[in-house]
């Protein structure tokens, strides 16, 4: 065999042990689309759900009993629940309508098209369509918003119509954080601001 044969043969055993490591080595996993994935289904479903919050009055004692009252009442047709994940929560896929109560027992509403009550944080965040209105008649438009219960504090980040019959406006604008009963809230930009009403001169 020539000298330079010799190199070629060995080049060419080389790229064939190569070849036949990385055949062994290739991937056999098989898989379903990109990835098959985990399936996760509620440990309870519930139609027609209805839910009361309430607070005692004064504060009581282990055995004490004393009268309480309704500060929210939470409606949905349909109501998952997930409380057996880590992270636990509660879905409304069908919607859900919350009225509220202040001191005074007057009712406010809250409505939209889904909602998320993540147990652990106290958060409940809206989606679609999503409409706040006070006993007094102020009014809230939002594709989307979070409301803190334990903080009594309600925000969005997405653009918003806010009407105020009080003073006669309407204002338009992006990104929102309010009390639930609207006596101070901060909007982050606002694109308009329309009287509506009318000049009594």
């Amino acid at each position: 065999m020539l000298p330079g044969n010799t190199d070629i043969a060995k080049t060419i055993a080389m790229v064939f042990t190569v070849a036949i490591f990385f055949y062994g080595c290739q991937d056999t996993y098989k898989r379903v689309g990109e990835e098959k994935k985990i399936l996760i289904f509620p440990q309870g479903v519930a139609q027609d759900f209805e839910l009361t919050y309430t607070e005692t009055i004064e504060e009581l004692e282990s055995e004490d009993k004393g009268s309480s009252r309704v500060i929210a009442v939470l409606k949905s047709p349909l109501s998952e629940d997930y409380d057996n994940m880590i992270f636990k929560y509660r879905t409304f896929p069908k919607g859900l309508l919350v009225e509220y109560y202040d001191q005074d027992n007057n009712k406010s509403t809250i409505k939209a098209d889904y909602g998320i009550i993540y147990s652990q944080t106290n958060i409940i965040n809206l989606r679609g369509g999503v409409v706040i209105e006070t006993h007094d008649g102020k009014k809230l438009e939002t594709p989307q918003l979070y409301w803190d219960r334990k903080d009594e504090w309600i925000f969005t980040q997405e653009k918003f119509t806010y009407t105020n019959p009080e003073d006669g406006t309407i204002m338009d604008g992006e990104g929102m954080d309010f009390n639930r009963d609207f006596t101070y809230f901060k909007a982050h930009r606002t694109y308009g601001y329309i009287s509506i009403k009318e000049d009594e001169s």
